[in-house]
């Protein structure tokens, strides 16, 4: 059975009115020097029987430091990774400052097959990322969660 992660997308409009899209990058010394495709949103794996939004919302404050702001939550659907993994995600609107995140931590093996272990954060650094730069940032899989966001607000502003 596949692997099943869920996450929140949080967006905002710029002053400019352009939509933004709060990102993560992943911490430890594999992803150190790497961010073109590398970048997610805040989540996590979930369990049978857990509720995706709930772990969503888990995952999102274990890996920032934030709550979830208070919002409608929009169901964006499911995405497969390369590696089979799924990947379910909420879109809420909210601002926080991308500056001011604090994740927690894990523990990895590194160097790989060394037994040695290393604690790092999930998380190293987030921002705030127009359409076209998150396209650049994000894991591939992913860049669709971005594309349907997009689509249901235009969608929603279109009478």
């Amino acid at each position: 059975m596949a692997k099943v992660s869920a996450g929140i997308l949080l967006y905002r409009h710029s002053a400019a009115g352009e939509l933004e899209v709060f990102l993560v990058h992943p911490g430890g010394p594999f992803f150190a020097s790497r961010e073109a495709g590398v970048w997610s949103v805040p989540k996590g794996e979930y369990h049978v029987g857990e509720e995706p939004l709930e772990a969503a919302e888990r995952e999102f404050a274990e890996e920032t430091g934030f709550e979830v702001p208070v919002g409608e939550r929009l169901d964006l659907g499911e995405v497969r990774q390369g590696g089979g993994k799924v990947v379910r995600a909420f879109a809420v609107a909210g601002d926080v400052d991308a500056a001011a995140i604090v994740s927690n931590e894990c523990e990895i093996e590194f160097p790989p097959r060394s037994r040695r272990r290393l604690l790092i954060p999930e998380v190293d650094k987030a921002m705030w990322a127009s359409p076209h730069v998150a396209r650049k940032k994000l894991v591939a899989a992913r860049v669709e969660l971005v594309d349907r966001l997009a689509a249901l607000l235009a969608e929603r502003r279109t009478p």
